[in-house]
């Protein structure tokens, strides 16, 4: 497994053949575009960082699943350290960016799940776990993002959160 650089991402972004517009407009080059480049940079620092010799202990990582080495942004957390450096990487991230990088929730959600689908599997009998794992392998050893979104569910979804009758 090669951990993907930075360039690798950009480059990656034109290969995908997406359909991506903005205020009505069609993008032809994400990264180009004066409105999506700076998410796309912000996201392309996670690799350019993990390429970076000083930086490899906090933003890379050894996967429990395969024993190599992974993007901490993949990583599932098992000990007090990988907290720590979880912390630390992200604050990191927020000085080199200075903005939203858009893989803190992802990470979040992958090591939620994780927990979650084990301790159902355990209660139901079920064989989500090892589901998920299938899908963090590929995940961890192609060095993909995973992403998430939050919302509130509750009340009327045509209103904002202040016109929602129970704020």
């Amino acid at each position: 497994m090669t951990l993907l650089t930075g360039d690798n991402y950009l480059s990656s972004i034109a290969e995908l053949n997406h359909h991506v517009f903005i205020q009505g407009q069609k993008v032809e080059n994400i990264v180009d575009h004066p409105i999506a480049r700076p998410p796309a940079m912000a996201i392309a620092e996670t690799y350019f960082q993990a390429e970076q010799d000083k930086m490899k202990s906090l933003f890379t990582a050894q996967s429990h699943l395969t024993g190599e080495t992974i993007n901490r942004f993949t990583h599932i957390q098992h000990s007090i350290e990988d907290l720590v450096n979880k912390i630390l990487m992200l604050r990191e991230m927020g000085r080199k960016t200075a903005c939203c990088f858009q893989r803190c929730a992802g990470l979040d959600c992958m090591n939620t799940v994780y927990a979650i689908t084990h301790d159902l599997d355990q209660t139901a009998g079920t064989e989500y776990h090892q589901r998920f794992i299938d899908f963090l392998r590929y995940v961890q050893s192609n060095d993909l993002i995973t992403a998430a979104c939050m919302t509130d569910t509750k009340g009327d979804r045509s209103l904002s959160p202040s016109q929602q009758e129970d704020k």
